[in-house]
């Protein structure tokens, strides 16, 4: 498979390193300041985003043009979500995005489903989400804290919807977003009471996790048409 890489920064590298040892081919590169007129439509077969929120709309229509089925792994764009997937279908193009590629997120998005359906009987809880991310991270909160706000408000009949903060308001749960550091990602999802508390915690150790989802995902859609979410 002939992938292009949209973005050559620390997680574009690691893509890279991972496609080539699943016998993958690095066609072309994508990096600030490029333009896709450089590239050979003949020689893509895929082409993965790991870009800026400012960047990945265009990234997008570069590729729908060329009819280049694209994997974005790319958040802080969900607000065009419906428009995306409008295009995708009408045009019948190729396209999967997740917020976390990890397939660890993604058991630890159904254990959080999991327990939000089972708190429903407990009603002296609040729950609340805390997202902790390195300093470099644009989007707050992340996409997965979106991912599982959602998962939770469609399973949790507490609360109707999620803002940003840590500040408990009735109906509403907070998503706290932390920035320190070089954090890779750590997302805690947390259940208080007045007598105590339950957490579930997904720690990312290295973004090899994403790189690998990414790439398996653009196995997935090569060869496909549609819009995809990448899940277990």
């Amino acid at each position: 498979m002939n992938i292009l890489l949209i973005g050559y920064g620390k997680m574009g590298h690691i893509i890279e390193d991972i496609a080539l040892q699943r016998d993958h081919k690095i066609a072309s590169i994508i990096d600030v300041n490029d333009s896709f007129d450089k590239i050979n439509n003949k020689e893509i077969d895929v082409a993965i985003d790991f870009t800026t929120p400012n960047a990945v709309l265009t990234n997008m229509q570069e590729c729908f043009k060329r009819n280049i089925p694209l994997v974005v792994g790319t958040t802080g764009w969900y607000d065009n979500l419906d428009s995306i997937k409008q295009q995708v279908e009408k045009d019948n193009l190729a396209f999967v995005y997740s917020s976390n590629f990890a397939i660890g997120v993604m058991l630890f998005r159904k254990l959080n489903v999991f327990l939000a359906k089972m708190m429903n009987n407990y009603a002296s809880y609040t729950p609340s989400i805390t997202e902790i991310h390195h300093i470099h991270k644009l989007d707050a909160p992340s996409g997965t804290a979106i991912t599982l706000a959602n998962e939770m408000l469609e399973n949790y009949d507490k609360v109707q919807k999620w803002d940003k903060g840590t500040e408990l308001h009735a109906g509403n749960m907070p998503i706290n977003s932390v920035r320190k550091g070089e954090e890779f990602g750590t997302h805690i999802v947390a259940y208080d009471s007045e007598y105590d508390a339950i957490e579930i915690t997904h720690t990312a150790k290295s973004r090899k996790g994403l790189a690998l989802g990414a790439v398996m995902a653009a196995e997935f859609i090569q060869n496909k048409k549609g819009f995809y979410k990448f899940d277990l």
